[in-house]
């Protein structure tokens, strides 16, 4: 049994693979420090607590974007699934090519990601991560990156507005009924649902045209992923496990 691990800024996300069968995904905060018997006694216990024996996974993937957390999680992974993950990293063989000035700036989140949606689906592909960040990412038909775009999330945007506008409050994050607010919560939550969608609009049309690539295909993933997609006909598919997925496929290559 395979265990994926993706280590983003907010949570670190689990999924336990049995063959191409995913179960998960499982998540944890991030934000919390840990030593490397805290992260391996967490870990078994959520794969306990799903009906999943831990001494079952013979091998681990992670993807990182979190430096600060790879020596206690990789020493968990070592002394409590006696085994030796394997770290998306330059070198590794993904399936893809990166064609940017400085390949190694290429997020391990952003390289699963386009790995997991050009085998899935193909290329051309354009893949919107709605994380901690959102990212687009261009992947033409032969599998090479060619490039893409970084803008604040959704929970950044959120954030920047309650802490540093001192009267406005912390709110829900979720699609208001109008985009005409009658008062201060729903007026935050237009803001930050419809400007999304508006910059997702905008970003996506904007980097197929410049491409001048024929045919994309664009899959959004990422937890607030779901509410973009089904308000926006230029999103083709939302797949919220695509980087795991994408992992799955990455260590598969890695046994080829």
């Amino acid at each position: 049994m395979l265990l994926a691990i993706d280590v983003g800024n907010t949570n670190i996300t689990l999924g336990a693979f049995v063959k191409d069968q995913l179960n998960g995904p499982f998540r944890v905060t991030t934000k919390i420090s840990r030593t490397s018997d805290e992260f391996g006694l967490v870990f078994r216990e959520i794969l306990r607590a799903n009906d999943i024996d831990y001494k079952e996974i013979t091998d681990v993937i992670i993807a990182s974007v979190v430096p600060g957390v790879m020596h206690s999680l990789t020493s968990a992974i070592i002394k409590y699934f006696d085994t030796t993950p394997i770290i998306v990293e330059a070198g590794i063989k993904t399936g893809i090519r990166i064609m940017t000035e400085n390949p190694k700036q290429v997020g391990a989140d952003r390289i699963v990601d386009a790995a997991g949606a050009f085998e899935l689906y193909g290329g051309p592909v354009l893949v919107i991560d709605y994380g901690t960040a959102t990212t687009y990412d261009l992947v033409d038909d032969t599998g090479a990156f060619i490039g893409g775009v970084t803008a604040p999330g959704i929970r950044i945007s959120a954030n920047a507005l309650w802490n540093d506008a001192a009267k406005l409050p912390e709110i829900e994050i979720k699609k208001p009924k109008s985009i005409l607010a009658k008062e201060t919560v729903s007026s935050m939550q237009a803001g930050l649902i419809f400007g999304q969608i508006g910059q997702t609009e905008y970003i996506v049309e904007h980097i197929i045209e410049e491409s001048g690539l024929k045919n994309v295909k664009v899959v959004a993933t990422g937890g607030l992923g779901s509410i973009i997609s089904s308000e926006t006909d230029c999103i083709d598919i939302y797949n919220p496990n695509l980087t795991l997925i994408g992992m799955k496929y990455i260590y598969d290559k890695q046994k080829r």
